[in-house]
């Protein structure tokens, strides 16, 4: 029997159960040996709500027991909490706002972390708990911090973590700030997306790592690893992970409906695929250093034709842009509306990516320091100046 009351000889084969899941990560080679012990013994069902939503799908505990207990031990991520835990009125958008990551995802954060025995990690976004329960399961509970701004958040995954055996240290406030009482960190782990990373992290963890998911509103979906020396913290980027922003600076999202005016916008033409540009993440990212304050969305036709229409959306939503993707074409159609040309921005933005030669997103790096964060390419003295974006 292991610390949380739980052991894999109990199970029965081919039920879902930590050692299902486990099996699972290993057969697709995601299970470093490290964290194979925190995964068999952890039951990821003590620290999911209820009622869930994977992708469009609600799922209820009560409902559908053998359907959400598959879901909660499958490689998926899960919605456990929308709109900030508040009611979503009728036929409004429901933002998710807190979740259980999916597995092959937090391993590959743990991985980047790199902990050892005697680390002691502060976690920026508690959220369920189950990845402070899989550092306590590693590095025991008394060197595991972990901060959230929501309370309800806390206080659950406070009971979720006793009900498994870990009682590590859970403070209620904004993770940006860090924990300077509890400091110095060897570790310190975001589980969600920063714009700027806060220089709080690199005071506060000396000589150490932090990892967190790093990006705008255009393009999200890198990690940033950075190690810190004398007081300033410098990495790369990689991976393409999915997080929800942080609720302190999170931009407003919505259905296209609240973003998109109906009157009439400037006209042209591009020769930049639509389709193409989406698809290319080096592309994503430099262009999205010119664009943190707007995002994407492709909507395919339903006809079969293979057309789609790409959609720019400014946070603010006073802006928008069009481009009509269409087979077999060398220009498209676009339209733009709004104090901003937001298309006219990313082909600024793609020429200067072009100029660079079009690099690999790899070799991009982000210094940090008491004065801010510093882009860079190959190395911290080339720094890496995107265009000017447009302002309202």
């Amino acid at each position: 029997m292991d610390e949380a009351g739980f052991g894999p000889a109990e199970e029965e084969v081919g039920m879902p159960s930590p050692e299902a899941l486990a099996r699972l990560l290993v057969d697709r080679g995601v299970l470093p040996n490290v964290w194979e012990r925190a995964v068999r013994t952890v039951p990821r069902e003590l620290f999911i709500p209820d009622r869930i939503e994977i992708g469009d799908v609600i799922l209820s505990r009560t409902a559908n027991p053998d359907g959400w207990l598959s879901a909660v031990y499958d490689d998926v991520p899960i919605t456990t909490q929308v709109n900030d835990g508040k009611p979503v009125p009728g036929g409004a958008y429901r933002l998710p706002t807190s979740s259980s990551s999916m597995p092959t995802v937090m391993l590959e954060m743990l991985s980047l972390l790199d902990v050892r025995p005697g680390d002691r990690v502060l976690e920026a976004g508690t959220g369920t708990g189950y990845n402070a329960a899989w550092l306590s399961h590693r590095l025991g509970a008394e060197h595991v911090v972990s901060v959230d701004i929501d309370p309800s958040l806390v206080k659950q995954a406070g009971r979720s973590l006793v009900a498994a055996g870990f009682s590590p240290h859970l403070v209620v406030g904004d993770a940006g700030l860090g924990l300077p009482g509890w400091a110095p960190y060897d570790r310190v782990i975001g589980t969600y997306t920063v714009s700027e990373v806060p220089y709080a992290w690199v005071e506060q963890a000396p000589g150490g790592r932090i990892v967190v998911p790093w990006g705008g509103s255009f393009f999200a979906h890198s990690y940033a690893a950075l190690d810190v020396i004398d007081g300033r913290a410098h990495g790369r980027f990689s991976g393409r992970p999915a997080f929800m922003r942080d609720r302190v600076a999170r931009p407003h999202r919505g259905y296209l409906r609240d973003f998109y005016r109906r009157e009439t916008g400037t006209g042209g033409r591009t020769v930049i695929s639509p389709r193409a540009l989406v698809s290319d993440l080096d592309a994503l990212f430099f262009v999205g250093l010119a664009l943190p304050d707007a995002w994407y969305l492709l909507a395919e036709a339903d006809d079969g034709s293979g057309e789609a229409t790409l959609w720019i959306l400014a946070d603010d939503r006073k802006s928008w842009a069009t481009v009509e993707y269409e087979p077999e074409v060398s220009d498209y159609a676009v339209d733009q509306y709004g104090p901003r040309g937001l298309w006219d921005e990313i082909e600024t933005a793609h020429a200067w990516w072009m100029s660079l030669g079009s690099p690999v997103r790899d070799r991009a790096g982000l210094t940090v320091d008491r004065t801010g964060q510093h882009l860079w390419l190959d190395e911290p003295p080339n720094t890496l100046t995107p265009p000017a974006r447009g302002k309202s």
